[in-house]
């Protein structure tokens, strides 16, 4: 079921530049983790802050479930609806990864009883066993702490759609549909 649709969206960083993003369309549904893939500098980390509602699109809509993100509490709608793992993955670099997965989850209000077990659990299917699980997000290797990032998205309940954006391409087996920004426009991967 479509959660989350990009319409028409282009973005230029500010009045008579050129456009980063052109008539981007796509449909994110529920329960899916998208992968948006490109080289540096690309508008990856533009068009997530346009879906997410850090930032406001020039033209076209990001509606959610319908809706134009415009008009709804995108501070809300972030917690809840929506896991963004930027590349720089945000972590809390003094606590274990667990603990990152377990406050992520109380800050969106997941109602999980066992929320330990599960953060084990869900750290576990990225690649990232209870010892590892245990350790300080400063003492992991990068590919662990991008696991970690992904683990965090993924904790939240089934009705989320998650999207990942990323230029390394080693993390696209994590996802089920990957998609790439080359000259500002979107393009299917796989």
């Amino acid at each position: 079921m479509s959660i989350l649709r990009l319409k028409n969206l282009c973005y230029k960083y500010e009045e008579g530049s050129k456009e980063v993003l052109k008539d981007i369309n796509i449909t994110f549904n529920k329960g899916k983790v998208f992968g948006i893939i490109g080289k540096s500098g690309t508008g990856k980390s533009t068009l997530l802050s346009l879906i997410s509602g850090l930032d406001i699109c020039t033209s076209g809509e990001v509606l959610y479930k319908d809706k134009n993100i415009k008009s709804i509490d995108r501070d809300l709608y972030r917690a809840k609806n929506i896991g963004v793992i930027f590349q720089g993955y945000n972590l809390l670099l003094n606590a274990t990864a667990k603990e990152n997965i377990i406050l992520s989850m109380d800050i969106s209000g997941t109602k999980k009883k066992l929320k330990e077990e599960y953060a084990y659990d869900i750290l576990e299917k990225v690649g990232i066993d209870r010892e590892k699980a245990k350790r300080k997000v400063l003492k992991l290797s990068g590919g662990e702490q991008q696991r970690v990032g992904i683990a965090r998205a993924l904790a939240h309940e089934e009705d989320k759609c998650v999207i990942i954006v990323t230029h390394s391409k080693k993390v696209c087996s994590y996802f089920d549909e990957t998609w790439g920004i080359n000259s500002g426009r979107l393009i299917y991967v796989k």
